[in-house]
């Protein structure tokens, strides 16, 4: 692991929102306390931050926010972790903003997820990728998949066959940042960063892209819970999704 890893300790989570889309698994719990293959979706994530040499975490969140502190309060300690519950929702970059005034250097570079992702990457990858642009964020990129299935056609009209749920050439924002820490004042005390602080960034050229090459996954419905509880055991299987540090 490069030495680069070293220089984010720390990383902000965003674990509000009712998220009507997973109901009924949101009925009786937040977003982040959704179960894929019997683990929280929080859990991936703090295993994910702490391989990567992450020591303190915040995680705003409201709705349900007993369910989520009961479960942390219960978690093997390892991770320092910080519980911010919003008073009233805030949107996404209000929520960065609240969660990254609860980290414990504020004049540290960050990370921050959004709670409804499974991914794992190289962080020190991105880290590196990150101080190489010396811009202000970096965004990690995913490639959209469609979840319409292709019809290959050719120009005579002749159906040749069909592709599921293929991979497009285009890249969507996954929900994990890294932030320079003089970008937090510019976050919106309620809305949404993508339609505020990014643009700005972007017009700036102080906002950079990095491409996954790894596993990404939203889980936004019903379907995206059941189909992530079959990839993901396969993956951890397989191998572990990110090397432990040195």
């Amino acid at each position: 692991m490069s030495g680069s890893s070293t220089q984010v300790k720390q990383a902000v989570i965003l674990a509000g929102g009712q998220a009507t889309r997973l109901r009924p698994y949101t009925d009786t719990r937040p977003k982040a306390m959704v179960e894929v293959a019997d683990r929280p979706i929080i859990d991936y994530q703090l295993d994910w931050l702490e391989r990567h040499g992450v020591e303190q975490v915040v995680i705003s969140c409201g709705y349900k926010a007993e369910v989520l502190r009961e479960y942390l309060g219960d978690r093997e300690r390892g991770l320092g972790i910080t519980l911010l519950v919003e008073d009233e929702p805030l949107g996404r970059g209000g929520a960065l903003k609240y969660a990254a005034s609860g980290l414990p250097d504020r004049d540290d570079r960050y990370f921050a997820l959004n709670g409804d992702i499974l991914t794992w990457f190289p962080l020190e990858e991105f880290t590196d990728f990150h101080l190489a642009r010396g811009g202000a964020v970096t965004l990690a990129l995913a490639q959209y998949r469609t979840s319409w299935g292709i019809v290959d056609v050719d120009d005579d009209g002749v159906i040749e066959g069909f592709t599921q749920s293929p991979l497009l050439p285009f890249w969507i924002n996954a929900g994990v940042y890294l932030f320079e820490p003089h970008v937090t004042p510019l976050l919106p005390d309620k809305g949404d960063h993508e339609s505020t602080t990014f643009p700005e960034l972007a017009a700036r050229r102080e906002l950079a892209g990095y491409r996954i090459n790894g596993f990404w996954r939203g889980v936004d419905t019903v379907k995206d819970v059941k189909e992530a509880s079959e990839q993901v055991p396969a993956l951890l299987a397989a191998e572990p999704p990110v090397p432990a540090p040195r």
